[in-house]
């Protein structure tokens, strides 16, 4: 009965797909970043990708958010 009502740790990039409603899986394909370093990235504020892995990821979300900058959702 207890941890039902538990939310999932989200970092900046979790919780803005949250709020879209958007799938990591979508982030997935659209970035060609894999699925184990998206979970982390969504789930970890602490987790730090590469440069490449950024630009990457900005370029998915700039797909739904033209506004979006990086600063948005990494510690730079």
């Amino acid at each position: 009965m207890f941890g039902l009502f538990r939310s999932k740790p989200r970092s900046k990039i979790g919780k803005w797909l949250d709020a879209r409603g958007i799938s990591q899986e979508w982030l997935v394909s659209k970035s060609k970043v894999s699925r184990t370093t998206i979970s982390k990235i969504a789930s970890d504020d602490k987790y730090s990708p590469t440069l490449p892995t950024i630009k990457k990821i900005m370029k998915a979300i700039k797909e739904v958010d033209p506004a979006a900058k990086p600063d948005d959702f990494f510690d730079m």
